[in-house]
């Protein structure tokens, strides 16, 4: 592994201009920069960690030599992870002869504002979902809008307004795409191969070259904090006030974001989003895919990452039950030695991982259920969209000829200090007939395999009955009991 030459600046474009940046904290915030040092102030600060949507802006980055543009949160996007990427603020939006954009005309036709506080984030992230889709579904407009926040419209003229916006433009004309050669050649200049190095000591940042230099980095700096998408360090910084640095921004290097299948196996980066997994696990995995679209809103699935929901522990972590269920396995590395575990022996305990000082998750690797078998994940909050995990239950069955439980694995989080198999309730069904009586007795189990604890979110009653009553529904939906246990609102209407 050469060592990569060294630049001490920040580059990237904000709207149209380049910036280069020598003296940047490893702490400071997108949304802090566009309001404090920039007086772009359209980007408001509501909530501060990434739930409300009023400081979304645009990040354009370059993925397999095309330009991509993503909604995404600045109040908790750090500076530190723009190198050689566009920022694309409301400011940036104009419309022929000086005109309101199509996407501004619209909410202002439709009567899509009125205090006007949270308007600045809607108008983006519709923005977002406009260049996308030009005409897009009730569907799509709500997912879109699933990180954005308002107490004062209801959403109904917001989402007629996104109806609309077509009417107002076309969006091969809009400037972004007009100029997207031309952003797309300036981006790719910025990206010299170098490592970036700011500050000194502890309040220094890193971005490295390439995967082998952030092995090096990480080697040579086992406590420093490692930053894929920042949607749970983000949170740290803004609402804890925590010391973070020094800091390792990954979310740049390509190779952590790959995705490739082989022997029924699916591999995924560590550094691959939300958005990103999406395609690839809800194509060959349906059940995943639809767990990753409620998984916080766009922006955040825009910026959240496979490697680092699994890597920070959380007994709330949506994807590890599922991949767990799954019998995933874990590729740790460190320098050049790499090492894979099952991925349930990872949680150790609350706050504890099997991660040794200087290792990082590189990828997961996810095996893809057999032909036959029978997977489903169901997540329970107070709120269907965007909202943190009270209880998350998955399962994955396979039967034998005469309807006997052949395997099955269960995971669940949020009801122990980590992700965790329910083995005892396993046990209860492995080699019984699949039957109603079957699993009502196995119920009985999950006394002896969870413990849970009351919280904001739940108390530990409510957990419990949730959790039996998961896997009731994951037997009526296989025994094929047709049900709308799910009903969406786009459908509902």
């Amino acid at each position: 592994m050469a060592k990569p030459k060294v630049r001490c600046e920040l580059r990237f474009i904000l709207n149209a201009e380049d910036v280069t940046l020598v003296d940047v904290a490893p702490d400071a915030t997108l949304l802090d920069y566009l309001r404090l040092d920039r007086s772009l102030r359209g980007s408001k600060e509501g909530c501060a960690e990434g739930d409300c949507g009023a400081c979304t802006v645009l990040v354009g980055r370059l993925s397999d030599g095309a330009l991509v543009y993503e909604s995404v949160n600045a109040c908790i996007r750090f500076l530190g992870s723009l190198d050689g990427t566009h920022v694309v603020t409301i400011e940036h939006l104009s419309g022929r002869d000086g005109r309101l954009h199509p996407v501004q005309q619209a909410m202002v036709d439709f009567h899509g504002s009125q205090c006007g506080f949270c308007t600045p984030g809607f108008v983006m992230s519709l923005y977002a979902l406009w260049m996308r889709e030009p005409d897009p579904s009730d569907e799509a407009i709500e997912k879109a809008l699933q990180g954005n926040l308002c107490r004062c419209t209801g959403y109904e003229a917001i989402v007629r307004a996104a109806r609309s916006i077509s009417g107002y433009g076309k969006a091969a004309k809009d400037p972004l795409a007009v100029e997207r050669q031309s952003i797309a050649a300036r981006l790719a200049a910025l990206r010299d191969g170098s490592r970036v190095e700011i500050g000194a000591g502890d309040r220094r940042l890193v971005i490295p070259a390439d995967v082998d230099d952030f092995a090096r980095v990480l080697e040579q700096n086992p406590s420093a904090t490692v930053v894929a998408g920042a949607t749970d360090v983000g949170l740290w910084v803004t609402k804890f006030m925590r010391e973070i640095s020094p800091v390792v921004f990954i979310g740049g290097l390509d190779v952590l974001k790959s995705i490739s299948e082989a022997d029924g196996v699916l591999t995924v980066g560590a550094g691959v989003t939300y958005t990103e997994a999406q395609a690839a696990l809800g194509r060959r995995i349906p059940a995943l895919g639809a767990l990753l679209d409620r998984i916080g809103g766009e922006q955040v699935r825009n910026m959240g990452t496979i490697g680092g929901n699994i890597a920070n522990g959380s007994p709330i972590g949506d994807t590890p039950p599922p991949l767990i269920a799954l019998g995933a396995t874990l590729v740790l590395r460190k320098g050049r030695r790499r090492r894979e575990i099952p991925l349930e022996t990872y949680f150790v305990a609350y706050g504890k991982q099997d991660r040794r000082p200087g290792e990082f998750v590189e990828a997961v690797k996810v095996p893809l259920p057999s032909r036959g078998a029978k997977f489903a994940v169901y997540k329970v909050t107070k709120r269907r969209d965007e909202d943190i995990t009270a209880t998350l239950g998955a399962f994955h069955l396979q039967l034998a000829k005469d309807g006997t439980v052949k395997a099955i694995r269960i995971a669940y989080g949020g009801m122990a200090a980590t992700p965790k198999r329910a083995a005892a309730v396993e046990a209860a069904l492995l080699g019984r007939p699949w039957t109603e009586a079957t699993v009502s007795e196995a119920m009985g189990a999950f006394a002896t395999d969870f413990t849970p604890l009351t919280d904001m979110r739940a108390s530990a009653e409510y957990r419990a009955l949730a959790a039996r009553n998961l896997l009731m529904r994951f037997y009526l939906e296989t025994a094929g009991v047709k049900a709308p246990f799910t009903v969406k609102r786009h459908e509902a209407a």
